[in-house]
């Protein structure tokens, strides 16, 4: 079985040659398409920056249009550890065959994930031997807080992000995620946004660019 995927890109900005590699994981449902809209949004932020946006590998359940990572006929935590593992393998040849692609290794590297999504980003991005340059979640969740320890390879700065409105996946469960993460020695920021539902507002975007502009060294453009 294959275990390639492929969505849209954008970027660099600046025409050269990328220095650094976003990566953005869609939530079920949607597709590449859907996160790849942040790109024009950050890229004049960070004008080498590359921003791919692969489908999810499966089509939808709940929706013919669009992709999942794995199916959430059951929320309980072991289907859903289940199905981050079975999707694992199509993340990690996508980061490999990518950063081999633009000459990049996983220190220019951030995997940005959306609900379902961020559960993929979080699971795939602490098991890689080599460390990514960071992790951003919004409204997500942690699947496998239980095994990470045994399974924990490496420990990149993370950013979570939920709105305290959020009707789909509740704001505890970014919460509990970042408890998780800080017991196993993880650097985890946390930003509750007010009033936002299962979305991505102007301040989570904004504790996002900042964080992106940290962890990648760079200056914020003067205006």
């Amino acid at each position: 079985m294959t275990t390639r995927i492929d969505g849209p890109s954008h970027g660099p900005q600046s025409g050269g040659k990328p220095k650094q590699l976003v990566v953005l994981l869609h939530g079920y449902g949607a597709d590449g398409n859907d996160l790849i809209g942040l790109a024009p949004v950050l890229a004049p932020l960070m004008p080498d920056a590359v921003f791919v946006a692969p489908n999810a590998p499966y089509p939808c359940d709940g929706n013919p249009m669009g992709f999942q990572w794995f199916p959430i006929n059951r929320l309980d935590p072991a289907s859903r550890l289940a199905g981050t593992r079975s999707a694992a393998p199509f993340v990690d040849t996508f980061l490999d065959d990518t950063m081999a692609k633009y000459g990049l290794d996983e220190s220019q590297t951030v995997l940005v994930g959306f609900s379902q999504g961020t559960m993929m980003a979080l699971h795939v991005g602490l098991r890689r031997t080599r460390q990514l340059a960071g992790i951003i979640g919004f409204s997500g969740a942690f699947a496998g807080a239980e095994t990470l320890k045994a399974e924990l390879k490496s420990r990149p700065p993370v950013l979570l992000i939920h709105g305290d409105a959020d009707e789909m996946l509740p704001h505890q469960l970014t919460e509990e995620a970042a408890a998780a993460l800080q017991e196993n020695g993880l650097e985890v920021a946390v930003h509750i946004a007010q009033g936002v539902g299962h979305g991505i507002d102007q301040s989570g975007l904004s504790h996002a660019a900042r964080f992106l502009l940290h962890i990648f060294g760079l200056r914020a453009p003067q205006q």
